[in-house]
């Protein structure tokens, strides 16, 4: 069985008022989404070892140290080099906040690499920051005309425009069934395959043509923005990330360690809503010989905590986000 949720003495700090209308981030890289209610979701003691698997535009990070002590650390992870621009200021360049440039599925290799053997708490948002999407080289959004992109990681291989010409048909449906949850997917890869057999599809607005016309005025843009949706996961194996470092982040976690993420659809949030009820991603409960369930976690609020209109209206791309907070036995 469970046991009840732990309390920690020292909670002063996360009582602190945070104002999420002046939060400021690198030259707008991206507003932090639920800002207090994931922190406080941390229970951040200012001794403790805590980890921000998608540092960004440093919001969440930012509020996280606001809350240590000098002797508590903060580890702050992400693979996009654009990010680099903030780390000499405050208060980043402090000496209990470590910056590593990786993807978050290397999350445990680096702990051990630093002598970490736990954590006391690890924030993620995850999704696409708004600098991704804003930025027009990047291909990330259909509102600009730019190259197939997507990559999280500059310096990766696979981009998306080699998923759009280069997959066969069966395996670009596959990409648009399992990480768009698009109906239609065998009917958008054979188009596609087909458009590309007259003309290689290198940019957004190229695709777009291509498939338009395959999606009802009503829903043009959901069903477009699950297309891409679809892409940037394949491009970024997003999926094999994300449970790399759950699976770390379990292991991780020390007595009372809280695990505080927010998700953007439901791909994402089945995944962590797994984790914590079972242990596991694929969400496969292991009972006891008195057929209690065997989970490293207990879920601290059985429902998703999700941005009130204030915050939607503040910032539309808070409208899908979810977060869950979860404590470790």
């Amino acid at each position: 069985m469970h046991a009840p949720l732990c309390k920690n003495a020292r909670r002063a700090k996360n009582n602190q008022k945070v104002n999420e209308n002046n939060v400021t981030t690198a030259e707008g890289y991206h507003v932090p989404v639920l800002l207090k209610q994931s922190v406080d979701g941390l229970n951040v003691r200012p001794g403790g070892v805590y980890v921000d698997v998608t540092f960004g535009g440093g919001g969440h990070s930012r509020e996280i140290l606001s809350r240590l002590g000098p002797e508590g650390h903060l580890y702050g992870f992400d693979q996009d080099l654009d990010v680099m621009r903030q780390l000499d200021s405050e208060p980043f360049n402090q000496s209990n906040f470590t910056f590593v440039r990786s993807n978050f599925r290397y999350l445990k290799n680096w702990m051990r690499y630093y002598g970490v053997d736990h954590i006391d708490g690890l924030l993620a948002d995850l999704g696409v920051s708004s600098h991704h999407f804003d930025d027009e080289s990047r291909g990330f959004s259909f509102r600009f005309d730019s190259p197939l992109d997507m990559r999280m990681n500059a310096k990766a291989e696979l981009t998306a425009a080699d998923v759009v010409n280069n997959y066969d048909e069966a395996r670009l449906a596959d990409v648009f069934f399992l990480y768009g949850e698009l109906k239609n997917s065998r009917r958008l890869a054979a188009t596609i395959s087909r458009a590309r057999k007259t003309q290689l599809i290198h940019t957004t607005n190229q695709l777009l043509s291509v498939v338009e016309p395959l999606f009802h005025r009503e829903r043009e843009k959901k069903d477009m923005a699950k297309v891409f949706q679809a892409l940037r996961i394949e491009v970024n194996h997003e999926m094999g990330a994300l449970a790399d470092m759950l699976a770390a982040a379990t292991q991780l976690l020390g007595p009372c360690g809280r695990l505080s993420v927010i998700t953007y659809h439901s791909l994402e949030d089945r995944m962590v809503k797994n984790v914590i009820r079972a242990g596991n991603v694929s969400g496969k409960l292991e009972k006891d010989f008195y057929g209690n369930i065997q989970s490293p976690l207990k879920a601290v609020n059985n429902k998703p905590i999700v941005p009130d209109e204030a915050e939607r209206q503040r910032n539309p791309r808070s409208r899908s986000a979810k977060l869950r907070i979860a404590e470790k036995a």
